[in-house]
C-alpha cells in the first residue's frame, strides 16, 4: 500500500509541475503568427480561435475590440508580414506577455500601411488554450540620417 500511495503522490506532484511550467516561447509565437496570418488571409473564424471574445486593443487610431478588429480586417490588403525578435514574459500561470517586431507590407483602406512595428500581446490560457486579450503596435519612427 504504501508503494502504491508513493507512485500517486509522485504522480500528483509530475503533474502539479508539467502544470505550473512556463509556456513554450515556439508554441506562443505560432499562436502569435497564426493570429496575423488569418487577419492577413480575411480569415475570421480562424482569427476568434486565437483571439479572445473580450479582446481590446490600443493603437494609433484609437481602441478597439474583436468586432472591430474584425471589420478592420476587411479594410486591409495586407501583402506580407514578418515577425522577429520574439520574446515572452509569464506572468502567473495563466497569463503571458509577448514583445517582438513586425514588418509589414500592406495598404488599409487604400492607403499604405507598410512599415515596421514594435508590437506587444498578452495571451491568457482559456477554454483550454492560450488566447490573445491584448494587443498593440506602433510603427517605429525613420532612422535619421
Amino acid at each position: 500500500m504504501k508503494k502504491y500511495m508513493t507512485c500517486a503522490v509522485t504522480a500528483l506532484f509530475a503533474t502539479i509541475t508539467i502544470s505550473l511550467a512556463a509556456p513554450d516561447k515556439g508554441a506562443l509565437m505560432a499562436k502569435e503568427q497564426a493570429a496575423w496570418q488569418a487577419f492577413k488571409d480575411k480569415n475570421a473564424d480562424g482569427f476568434k480561435k486565437v483571439v479572445h471574445a473580450d479582446f481590446r486593443g490600443v493603437y494609433d487610431e484609437g481602441m478597439s475590440d474583436l468586432q472591430k478588429e474584425l471589420d478592420d480586417m476587411k479594410k486591409w490588403d495586407m501583402k506580407s508580414f514578418t515577425i522577429s525578435d520574439y520574446n515572452i514574459v509569464s506572468v502567473g500561470t495563466d497569463t503571458v506577455m509577448s514583445t517582438y517586431k513586425v514588418v509589414v507590407e500592406g495598404t488599409y483602406d487604400g492607403k499604405d500601411a507598410s512599415g515596421t512595428f514594435n508590437a506587444g500581446s498578452v495571451w491568457k490560457m482559456a477554454k483550454g488554450g492560450w488566447q490573445a486579450i491584448f494587443h498593440t503596435n506602433v510603427k517605429q519612427a525613420a532612422a535619421e540620417r
